[in-house]
């Protein structure tokens, strides 16, 4: 069994309800190899979705450059970010977002919903399946063990709702499920 918890919740607490969980932390905190599974690692050459030859560093990266504001445009400088800081784009800062543009030089704009199933999510399957296998495999193994509990700073696993971030651990859990939207 795959469970996704929050990243504050102590460990205690998971083992009092899984005895014999494998707690994997997959954020950008991790202080292990686990630190890849964040979308804020720069792996390299991740393919832009509808940019062809055009590549970025993390999927984070991607998702915060391909953002269209009120007072900017996407931002390139994002797409190369390789040490995950200074990644997020704010309403506080650029206005309202309009969405996400639909490639690098698109036109279109997807809205937040059509972006995480067109953009986030098709990346982040991407880097899972072309950048995490042997941590995959390691995910696996620990499965053999007891409950698998994924940490992450967000919870939400509907891609369907716009409420909250969608959570990548719950993509990882869908993924070595065999479950994916």
């Amino acid at each position: 069994m795959i469970v996704v918890a929050h990243k504050s919740t102590m460990h205690a607490s998971i083992l009092k309800k899984y005895p014999n969980a494998q707690i994997v932390d997959v954020t950008s905190k991790a202080t292990d190899d686990f630190v890849k599974m964040s979308p804020f690692f720069a792996h390299g050459k991740i393919p832009i979705p509808f940019s062809e030859g055009y590549f970025g560093e993390s999927v984070e990266g991607i998702w915060q450059g391909l953002k269209v504001f009120e007072s900017e445009d996407i931002d390139r400088t994002k797409f190369g970010v390789k040490d995950m800081k200074g990644l997020k784009r704010t309403v506080r800062r650029f206005g309202k977002c309009l969405g996400h543009r639909k490639g690098i030089k698109g036109e279109d704009l997807l809205s937040y919903l059509d972006a995480r199933k067109q953009i986030y999510v098709p990346l982040y399957i991407w880097v899972l399946e072309n950048k995490l296998q042997n941590l995959l495999e390691k995910l696996q193994e620990k499965m053999q063990k007891g409950t698998l509990v994924l940490l992450d700073y967000e919870i939400n696993g509907d891609i369907d709702d716009p409420r909250k971030p969608l959570s990548h651990a719950h993509l990882i859990k869908q993924f070595l499920e065999g479950s994916l939207p």
